[in-house]
């Protein structure tokens, strides 16, 4: 086995909170799932994320000076499989996303997304990750930090398959 696959092997067992983040740089919207995204800093909120250097989606979201990062729950699997599948039309479901008065692509079914400027990239190997630093942050209606009663049940990618975590996940 080389270095590669069981670096993939590494990575398969350690799930990943799923999410999709939509652009528009001026050529039609674009999109694509990750499971690279990671919050960098508070003050100034800052997160980033990884784009495949294979994504096809890559390029125009590269050239994007903002972007909408969705973090999906347990119901928005299907989703993430349309965000993940190449060479179809994302967002060929009219209904399934709008623009917000900045411009950028949302998913209307997102309950919780975050819209920021992008502020770096770099290259990492055959990927570049890119921080964003946030400028609105959507949460689900009457959500309100950690004391939310309805929290949603996040979408979690692990060995090469969908799960959701719920109470009897709680190891403590």
């Amino acid at each position: 086995m080389s270095h590669t696959d069981d670096f993939k092997a590494a990575f398969r067992n350690h799930p990943g909170g799923v999410a999709v983040i939509t652009a528009d740089s001026g050529d039609g919207p674009v999109g694509l799932t990750a499971t690279s995204v990671s919050s960098v800093s508070a003050e100034p909120p800052m997160l980033m994320f990884s784009v495949s250097g294979h994504s096809s989606t890559g390029p125009a979201l590269k050239k994007a000076q903002t972007v909408v990062v969705h973090l999906l729950g347990e119901q928005h699997v299907e989703l993430a499989k349309t965000f993940a599948t190449s060479g179809i039309n994302r967002f060929a479901d009219a209904t399934s996303w709008s623009r917000l008065e900045t411009g950028e692509p949302y998913l209307l079914s997102a309950t919780t997304w975050l819209r920021g400027k992008v502020v770096n990239q770099m290259d990492a190997g055959e990927s570049t990750i890119v921080v964003i630093e946030i400028l609105d942050v959507r949460l689900p209606t009457g959500a309100e930090g950690d004391a939310a009663e309805d929290v949603q049940r996040p979408l979690v990618y692990h060995n090469r398959t969908w799960h959701s975590l719920s109470d009897s996940s709680t190891l403590d």
